[in-house]
């Protein structure tokens, strides 16, 4: 099957390592891949569509996968947050897709005036149109951050009702978007999975490398929404013994400021953003316990690495995160009350080994049992071949 894929290359966000996890594991299913992106060095100037290998650029620092073809569609601005296209973008794209013909167009939105306008282009090609809908969320609106996502879903809604499928993460999710005015029966919930082969446990030298007897970690971006700094007031106060030490990794608009204050005199490490896959699981191998404090989320995939990898996993309610670990997968923190739960549970995993060893082995049943890359890109196929045979159906039909 040809897919046309829609997505994020750059900046480092969650986006691109969706794009890069599912566009890499449907090639290694031999699906044919066209990767269209937007880009800041394309101009309006450039006359047809520039089509050609992927192998040619560059994931932002990633390993690049071998697509069948790459298309730069010309933005003004692009963040991690959300893309501003030119006026022309929605023209090369059309042309794009009419020059391609793929079977079927997947966008993993980048939230951006064009996800608002492709439901009408594909339509016009005749090409089934499925969605990845995953900016982050907290469904009881605690705070402003939530509360500000919350009006991103109000905003979509009403044009996710205009795709033939729109994927979600979490149940939580498809609750939200339905109660939005998004019809039902378009949301299907396939939430990120990994390789739990390649993330899994296995031996490090970190412990070694830093002597240290416990290991703490959080990796993720070092944002205002990711809560790092309750995590690390939590930490300063807590009265944590010289050989346990918290790793920070990751990199982002806090980062210089949080390390000024929270520094290896507290036993934490800042290890910066760290690029190679094979360094971030030595990183979790060697850890005992995760911690993700955020304030929103969707679903965060380093969380699931971690818990593939083993390691007791502490996070909070936010998005689907807590749907993940309940049950007694994990320890399920409230985001409003990080550092009083924190400042009780560090000692706790520091003195007691046990209950890292125990919420590591059932944090990795957990992922075993639902969310395997594998098991997830099967259910991606399947959708795609229901909604290819109902589009070839339809044609038949007129």
């Amino acid at each position: 099957m040809h897919i046309a894929w829609l997505g994020k290359k750059s900046p480092f966000c969650g986006n691109v390592t969706y794009s890069r996890e599912v566009t890499n594991a449907l090639l290694d299913r031999n699906n044919r891949v066209s990767f269209l992106h937007f880009c800041q060095n394309t101009t309006d100037s450039e006359p047809g569509v520039s089509v050609k290998s992927v192998a040619e650029t560059e994931w932002d620092g990633l390993e690049s996968p071998s697509v069948a073809h790459e298309v730069s569609l010309p933005c003004l601005y692009k963040s991690t947050l959300y893309t501003i296209p030119t006026l022309k973008s929605s023209k090369i794209l059309a042309d794009a897709l009419r020059e391609l013909q793929p079977d079927l167009v997947h966008a993993s939105l980048t939230l951006s005036p064009l996800d608002f306008v492709l439901p009408e282009i594909c339509q016009e090609l005749g090409l089934p149109l499925v969605a990845t809908f995953h900016p982050p969320f907290d469904r009881r609106r605690r705070n402003l951050t939530s509360s500000t996502q919350h009006l991103m879903y109000q905003l979509y809604a009403p044009f996710l009702a205009n795709y033939d499928r729109t994927i979600v993460f979490s149940h939580i999710q498809r609750e939200l978007l339905a109660q939005l005015g998004v019809p039902p029966e378009r949301i299907v919930v396939i939430p990120n999975g990994v390789d739990s082969l390649k993330y899994s446990p296995g031996a490090s030298a970190l412990k070694s490398q830093l002597h240290a007897e416990r290991l703490f970690v959080y990796q993720g971006r070092i944002a205002m929404e990711k809560n790092v700094e309750s995590l690390l007031k939590a930490w300063k106060s807590a009265s944590m013994g010289p050989e346990s030490k918290l790793l920070i990794v990751g990199d982002g608009p806090l980062a210089t400021s949080l390390r000024a204050s929270y520094s290896e005199a507290h036993q934490i490490h800042w290890l910066g953003y760290v690029a190679d896959e094979s360094r971030r699981i030595e990183i979790l191998r060697g850890a005992d316990v995760f911690i993700l404090p955020s304030l929103v989320e969707g679903l965060s995939l380093s969380l699931l690495e971690a818990m593939a990898c083993g390691l007791a996993c502490l996070a909070t309610d936010a998005g689907a995160d807590g749907e993940v670990l309940e049950d007694g997968a994990g320890v399920v923190l409230d985001s409003q009350r990080v550092i009083s739960q924190l400042q009780t549970l560090l000692p706790l995993f520091q003195d007691h080994p046990e209950m890292a060893n125990l919420l590591g082995y059932k944090a990795r049943q957990r992922v075993l049992e639902r969310y395997t890359l594998d098991k997830n890109i099967s259910r991606l196929e399947d959708l795609y071949g229901e909604l290819v045979s109902q589009t070839k159906m339809s044609v038949g039909f007129l």
